[in-house]
């Protein structure tokens, strides 16, 4: 037997890698080589090339998530799919339907952000005749940053590409356009999740949109989801859900987005007092502008942790844990 038969199979491929990778090598050469149209023109170089711009991101064009073929599917996958995972997994406890039962379409619901699992929790609270022409303000550089992502976000959410950093004329321009036309917007004015389970400062953009467009606003508390699937965390763990809706809130004469925007914080502040206590004592509070804020506690991130303990305990309705201090 010849050298060449006993050669293994590893070193025959070592062999043949080497020569493939010539081979490649004069297939680029010949590529190069050809002239247009079989390859794409020379740019003189006195001549500035064009740039593409990026079609993702803030750019991404959702127009086709509002046809009828789209959103006949996304009300199948919201029915079917939706609903039922959402009953599953976080087992919603609804509440403050008669707060709205007046409200006509168009409105903004503005709810504050733990998790991924809020914007399906709250699309599939959402009474009708909201809740199959409604669309959701979704961070650009998070759900449209990539092409099948994108897609999905605006089929299944209906979802818009926002700058969560400011208020850019293209999504304040596309939310005022659909809002204009009879379309229901959900948004999380936090801007994104909460890092610790405690709320963020509300920014403008459901403010500036409600003067605008001179449509109300409706107050939204989500409890539960960020120990379902918190920031940070891939494991999904089946929990109980609350969502509280509150009164519709319109812009006072002379009230700024910023003011606006305040104001609908604290709103949203009271509803979770609601959840944590009593409705009459929340009230009360409220009502004397002293209901806990959404932001927690201004200390160590242990006391804050704490303190978040003792919130979810009463919320849930289970026993208090028995802490000690520790040594």
């Amino acid at each position: 037997m010849s050298g060449d038969d006993r050669r293994s199979p590893l070193e025959a491929l070592q062999r043949v890698g080497p020569l493939a990778r010539v081979g490649v090598a004069k297939a680029r050469r010949s590529v190069r080589r050809l002239e247009f149209p079989l390859r794409a023109p020379s740019v003189p170089a006195s001549v500035e090339p064009v740039v593409e711009e990026s079609t993702l991101g803030a750019r991404y064009e959702t127009d086709w998530a509002r046809t009828f073929p789209a959103r006949v599917g996304r009300a199948l996958l919201l029915e079917t799919v939706l609903r039922p995972t959402v009953r599953v997994l976080a087992d919603p406890d609804r509440r403050g339907y008669d707060r709205i039962a007046g409200l006509r379409a168009p409105a903004i619901f503005a709810a504050n952000h733990h998790s991924h699992v809020d914007a399906g929790l709250l699309l599939s609270s959402l009474p009708e005749p909201f809740r199959h022409k409604v669309f959701t303000g979704a961070a650009a550089d998070y759900f449209f940053d990539k092409r099948a992502k994108a897609v999905l976000s605006a089929l299944t959410l209906g979802a818009i590409p926002i700058e969560r950093s400011k208020v850019t004329r293209r999504s304040a321009d596309q939310a005022a356009t659909l809002i204009d036309d009879g379309w229901s917007m959900v948004i999380f004015p936090e801007g994104g999740r909460s890092p610790d389970g405690w709320g963020q400062a509300f920014r403008g953009g459901a403010a500036y949109l409600s003067i605008r467009c001179h449509v109300p606003v409706v107050p939204v508390h989500i409890e539960g989801t960020g120990r379902i699937l918190p920031k940070g965390s891939n494991r999904i763990t089946p929990g109980r859900t609350r969502v509280t809706f509150g009164h519709p809130l319109h812009p006072t004469g002379g009230e700024d987005s910023r003011r606006f925007a305040a104001r609908l914080e604290r709103e949203v502040a009271a509803l979770a007092d609601e959840v944590a206590n009593d409705w009459w004592s929340a009230r009360r509070r409220a009502h004397a502008g002293e209901s806990p804020s959404l932001s927690g506690p201004d200390a160590s991130a242990w006391r804050r942790a704490w303190a978040l303990g003792d919130r979810r305990n009463r919320t849930t309705g289970t026993a208090p844990e028995r802490r000690r201090w520790p040594d």
